[in-house]
């Protein structure tokens, strides 16, 4: 491979490294709040304007947005740039040509989306900004991954390491 397309792939991947690196930072900004305040006072959140939220505090939800969009993506950053192995992650990897940290940034896409719309169910008031911003941030993830030269990147079969 030509020296200028070893350039663009690793541009394409920088690129995705930031855009899930700030969705980390983001979650365990926002996670760290809501365990710290579960009262949601810290944000300027009251509990009042959850309607059925089957918690009594945001500690739960806190700790799930501080694991699962802030922790994982973390790791996965790690994962895409050192492409480890690992028999359990690919025990429920669904692109099996593709390898799991990849597959998993996917997942991760998805659990943002699904993220967005469990509060969209519980604050029955309106969409906030915020939320039509994470929305598109979920698509944007989907979209890079897709994208020719990050399936080059992580195919299996491919030999090169960026």
């Amino acid at each position: 491979m030509e020296n200028n397309e070893e350039s663009d792939l690793k541009k394409t991947r920088n690129i995705y490294l930031i855009v899930l690196g700030f969705l980390s930072l983001g979650a365990i900004g926002g996670g760290i709040v809501l365990i710290i305040s579960p009262t949601g006072e810290l944000i300027g959140l009251p509990l009042s304007e959850f309607n059925n939220l089957p918690f009594s505090s945001f500690l739960i939800p806190g700790i799930i947005l501080f694991s699962v969009l802030g922790v994982i993506p973390l790791l996965l950053i790690i994962a895409l740039l050192k492409k480890p192995e690992s028999k359990i992650a690919e025990q429920i990897n669904v692109f099996k040509d593709m390898h799991w940290s990849w597959t998993y940034s996917i997942y991760t896409a998805f659990s943002l989306i699904g993220w967005i719309h469990i509060q969209l169910i519980f604050i029955q008031g309106g969409v906030y900004w915020l939320h039509t911003f994470y929305m598109f941030y979920a698509i944007l993830i989907i979209v890079i991954a897709l994208l020719p030269q990050m399936r080059y990147l992580y195919k299996k079969k491919n030999s090169f390491e960026a």
